[in-house]
């Protein structure tokens, strides 16, 4: 039986209670700069690499070799321009060690309709993956997709070129046999998600869909692993963890937002609705709590 622990408090001071390397998968999604002030506070543009950097470093500490860590973030347009806090953050986490492995774009589908006197709606968000090392843990065919009808359109006419492995013509050493792929039912993803919003029923603002954190999980994680979201809200990402038979923690500086996912957790693994902070760490002897 997998665990869950809830965990009402300061990201910070709980990150420096878990034991280094001993998280497989980080995915969250903390505030945005500006943004979500009424629930906490706000982080300026300019102060925001300064505020998230504390957080990342123990996040660094305590994820695995093996492990990744996979961050939701968008930056907003300030006085008629893009901010740049989002780059300045992935420039300092790979002064901190991190590795930008990869970037995912999040397509949401339902977005609302409007624009601006320079720019239009906003219709995706980033997914940044980063790794300690640059060999980790992936599980790149449980994300497979079928294949699809194009394949007879686009596969049915093949040069002589497509059913060879040929250099790449712009040298990036790639070769590539088209030609292995005609009677395969799946094909591997390519980096943007196609997912609507999701947040009916949730009592939190910025809650994500279901469907972004499962696909990460299975494509970093199997069963028995351990998932992290350093900032919890909605708890979305522990709920399908748990339902996907990994343990999760969550960390959570609102506590109404704790208690809301206990609820949400106890028909998947009948948690005991608790209100003392760590105490469900305490119980479980897992962590030394200061």
């Amino acid at each position: 039986m997998v665990n869950c622990d809830i965990i009402h408090g300061d990201c910070i001071q709980i990150l420096s209670t878990i034991p280094e390397n001993s998280i497989d998968l980080i995915f969250t999604s903390p505030p945005y700069a500006d943004q979500r002030r009424a629930t906490y506070g706000g982080i300026s543009p300019d102060k925001y690499v300064e505020w998230f950097l504390p957080a990342a470093d123990q996040l660094l500490r305590v994820l695995k070799p093996t492990g990744t860590f996979v961050l939701n973030i968008k930056e907003k347009a300030v006085n008629g321009e893009r901010s740049t806090y989002v780059l300045e953050l992935i420039l300092a986490m790979k002064k901190q060690g991190w590795l930008w492995t990869e970037e995912f774009i999040w397509h949401k589908k339902n977005c609302y309709p409007g624009k601006w006197s320079n720019r239009f709606r906003d219709a995706w968000e980033r997914l940044l993956q980063f790794n300690k090392n640059r060999k980790f843990k992936m599980y790149q065919e449980a994300v497979m997709v079928p294949m699809g009808d194009w394949k007879h359109k686009r596969l049915s006419k093949l040069s002589e070129t497509d059913k060879i492995r040929d250099t790449s013509k712009t040298v990036s050493g790639f070769g590539k046999n088209i030609s292995h792929w005609l009677d395969r039912p799946k094909a591997y993803p390519s980096n943007v998600l196609h997912l609507a919003t999701e947040c009916s029923n949730k009592k939190h603002s910025a809650a994500f869909p279901e469907a972004l954190p499962e696909w990460f999980i299975k494509l970093f994680t199997q069963e028995g692993d351990t998932v992290l979201d350093p900032f919890m809200g909605a708890g979305t990402t522990n709920i399908v963890a748990n339902r996907m038979n990994r343990n999760s923690i969550g960390i959570e500086i609102v506590q109404e937002y704790c208690e809301l996912v206990r609820q949400r957790l106890k028909p998947i693994l009948q948690l005991p609705l608790l209100t003392q902070q760590y105490e469900i760490i305490r119980q479980k002897n897992c962590f030394e709590i200061h």
